[in-house]
């Protein structure tokens, strides 16, 4: 049996898509997705580039990636506020902290900013984390109850069944992708089995995060259907009620239910 499948986390706007995103599409279509989230990561990120006789719904996100740290300027905040301002389906990422990029300071102070958006405007955040999650938790936590119910997602989760335990309980979704596939990531295959259903959506990361097999390869929207594989293997629960949890979750963050969103007349 073929399930929905959405994918929570695809850069289709990066270039890595322009000479064939419509094919990249058609091929997911094929693989059982009919949803995607696509974050944004600097100012002017496009918001509407769907191939139009390809039957899936994309979402999107604005918001500044810790990676374009110099790039980013005040009046990009500016931006943001008015894309959320003017479309009340935008989520707020995919924005974060990276231990790995420049101006650590600069960093915080974007993210901040972002933070407040995302309660000004009672939006799900996307979040970014590279040996930050400890540093994410230090700033989110004190405003945790201005944020809307749900909080957002912690894009490519890694990590311990313990930090698994603690996003999902402050109620963030935890991002699960191609990490997962790597037979060597022993702890967080073993958060992810272990997490509470409630709190997981599948994701790929396109293009970048090739699950295991693919290394060296551009990534793309369909291997969610092997995400999603593995994530049954690893949970050993029924793939069908899996599907429909993941789908539903994946749904809250758009804002729509998950009978709502499996309607092909759907306005969500």
């Amino acid at each position: 049996m073929s399930h929905h499948l959405f994918d929570s986390h695809c850069h289709l706007d990066f270039d890595d898509f322009d000479d064939d995103r419509k094919q990249v599409l058609e091929n997911a279509f094929r693989k059982g997705v009919r949803r995607i989230l696509v974050p944004g990561t600097r100012c002017g990120t496009p918001l509407d580039f769907s191939a139009p006789d390809v039957d899936i719904k994309l979402h999107f996100g604005v918001g500044l990636h810790p990676y374009f740290i110099a790039d980013h300027k005040q009046e990009h905040l500016d931006w943001i506020a008015e894309q959320l301002e003017n479309d009340a389906s935008l989520l707020v990422g995919e924005i974060g902290l990276d231990r790995t990029c420049d101006d650590w300071q600069k960093q915080c102070n974007i993210f901040a900013a972002q933070l407040e958006l995302a309660i000004d405007y009672q939006r799900p955040m996307i979040l970014h984390h590279r040996k930050t999650q400890s540093d994410l938790l230090e700033l989110i936590t004190p405003q945790l109850n201005d944020l809307p119910e749900t909080k957002g997602v912690l894009h490519a989760f890694s990590g311990s069944p313990e930090q698994a335990e603690d996003w999902i309980s402050k109620g963030f979704k935890l991002g699960v992708g191609g990490t997962i596939t790597y037979e060597r990531a022993k702890k967080t295959r073993e958060a992810i089995a272990k997490a509470p259903l409630k709190g997981l959506v599948l994701e790929t990361d396109a293009p970048d995060m090739p699950l295991a097999g693919y290394q060296g390869e551009r990534n793309e929207p369909c291997r969610v259907a092997e995400v999603f594989s593995q994530l049954v293997e690893l949970r050993q629960e029924s793939a069908e009620e899996l599907a429909q949890a993941l789908w539903a979750n994946s749904c809250e963050l758009i804002g729509c239910s998950a009978a709502d969103a499996s309607d092909d007349n759907a306005t969500c």
